[in-house]
């Protein structure tokens, strides 16, 4: 099935001069993921009419088979994720934590991967990518730099409890760079009550009714 936007070639009657990255992949009949991963790796030359937009002439001069096929995967958030924990030494180092998918999400934000598809902040990139920044000696440093830490993270970071890292907070030798909200269902445990045998005693056994022993 063609992306969506394939064929666009007429705006309000006029034909395009001007395409974002959705109208030029539509117009090579090509994936976005294909056009975001040219687009990113050099393939196509850079946006010439604006910011993320490429003139008619740009997209028509597009090899659209080579743009197919320089696309692999992609891959998922998680398995990039892993992919670069792997590059981080095993077992890990003392006091490192595992890369996330979220840490990918920041890493693309960073510049130092492709958005190929999915959610922003846990993104399928491209495979090649991803194996030559495992293969880049300053990872770790990268990591530092570019990603942030939860409280559980910056704790295993600094090699103390998290009691005593929420310490280090209260007293401001840190300070947060973002909120997250969670929000817990604190209705269903109420609902579902203790499960049998954890934390409580068997109840009485039912009385057998005059219906129940007739039934026996």
């Amino acid at each position: 099935m063609a992306p969506d936007g394939a064929g666009e070639e007429f705006v309000m009657g006029k034909q395009r001069e001007f395409y974002d990255e959705q109208a030029a992949a539509g117009r090579l009949a090509v994936p976005l993921a294909a056009w975001r991963w040219a687009a990113g790796s050099g393939l196509v030359r850079p946006a010439d009419a604006g910011s993320g937009q490429w003139s008619r002439s740009a997209v028509e001069a597009v090899d659209a088979e080579g743009v197919r096929a320089a696309l692999r995967g992609p891959m998922g958030a998680g398995q990039a994720a892993d992919r670069l924990t792997e590059a981080l030494g095993e077992p890990l180092p003392r006091c490192r934590t595992r890369v996330t998918a979220a840490a990918v999400g920041h890493l693309v934000k960073a510049g130092l991967l492709v958005w190929l598809r999915g959610d922003a902040a846990w993104p399928d990139v491209h495979p090649d990518q991803v194996a030559a920044l495992a293969r880049r000696r300053d990872l770790p440093a990268l990591l530092d730099h570019h990603v942030p830490l939860g409280p559980d993270q910056a704790a295993v970071r600094l090699g103390v409890r998290r009691v005593e890292f929420d310490q280090i907070v209260r007293l401001g030798w840190t300070s947060q760079v973002r909120v997250v909200a969670v929000i817990r269902d604190i209705a269903r445990p109420a609902l579902l009550g203790p499960a049998p045998g954890v934390g409580s005693r068997p109840g009485p056994a039912p009385q057998r009714g005059p219906s129940s022993a007739a039934a026996a």
